[in-house]
């Protein structure tokens, strides 16, 4: 069956959010309306409806002139299986003496590598993503410095491949933790998938708002591979959850962003030990004063 996309771009918040909402009013209607601010300081937002049906473009030039926004680009999709498709071309991803893989290039993992199996389904968090293979790359170079992680949290899991990535090195229980029940059931379904029941201990929380976050507080190593904002706004906690000289890798950073995630984190009793730019990516690891 095939699919469609329609989408346009104007300026202004509150204008693009209008736009979304009678987007959903349209007939026939479409299955998802996304409204997103284009991150290039434009000011401009793009406005997006999927549909399984040929959407009414007659309907959709009165939108666009309603609201000022430009024409609307349709398109029409191929039917793609999306998951086979990325099994072919996701390859696996090297980050020092981890291998993140999926079961289909099982064959490839090298010896005295440490695997790492996350299904081709999850994409986000298989290491192909800058944040996270930034993050991957700052555990092997701690482990490289002889650090060793004693206590280690992983703070908005998804997948729990960093999480995982610490248990496979150290011989201690890590603690991971998300905001959504969905991504603590994937990461569950990926620790048992790994052999690392018991190692790996997955909870919904958002923050350290989890009795066992709290528990095992102080930690000496915590991950946060999440955005810029929910990362200045956990500096204080950070902070209050980390033990001196501990550390803290983060990620989820623009390039252009890291400075001010730096700042905060610099207030919050932290020094930068080493910043990363993978493409627009910055992965910073901090140290706890």
């Amino acid at each position: 069956m095939p699919t469609f996309t329609a989408l346009t771009t104007l300026s202004g918040k509150e204008n693009a959010d209008k736009l979304g909402e009678a987007m959903e009013r349209l007939v026939p209607e479409p299955t998802g309306v996304g409204v997103f601010e284009i991150e290039d300081g434009s000011g401009l937002w793009e406005i997006g409806g999927y549909f399984i049906e040929a959407p009414d473009e007659a309907g959709l030039a009165l939108l666009a002139v309603a609201f000022g926004a430009k024409p609307f680009a349709v398109s029409e999709l191929p039917e793609t299986d999306w998951v086979a498709k990325v099994k072919r071309e996701l390859a696996p991803v090297e980050a020092g003496r981890f291998f993140v893989y999926g079961s289909h290039d099982a064959d490839k993992v090298p010896e005295n590598s440490e695997p790492l199996l996350i299904e081709a389904a999850m994409a986000f968090g298989t290491g192909h993503h800058g944040t996270t293979l930034g993050c991957l790359k700052g555990l092997d170079r701690l482990a490289n410095a002889g650090f060793v992680g004693q206590n280690v949290a992983d703070i908005g899991c998804g997948t729990a491949v960093l999480a995982m990535g610490a248990a496979r090195i150290w011989p201690n229980t890590v603690l991971a933790s998300d905001i959504d029940e969905v991504a603590v059931e994937v990461a569950l379904a990926n620790v048992m998938a790994n052999g690392l029941e018991g190692r790996v201990h997955c909870v919904e929380a958002a923050g350290f708002g989890h009795p066992d976050l709290k528990a095992k507080s102080p930690y000496d190593l915590i991950f946060a591979n999440i955005l810029k904002a929910p990362l200045v706004d956990l500096a204080p906690d950070m902070g209050a959850n980390i033990a001196q000289g501990g550390h803290a890798i983060l990620s989820g950073i623009l390039n252009e962003q890291a400075d001010d995630v730096v700042a905060a984190y610099d207030a919050a009793g932290f020094d930068v030990h080493t910043r990363e730019e993978i493409g627009e990516w910055t992965t910073l690891t901090l140290t706890r004063r």
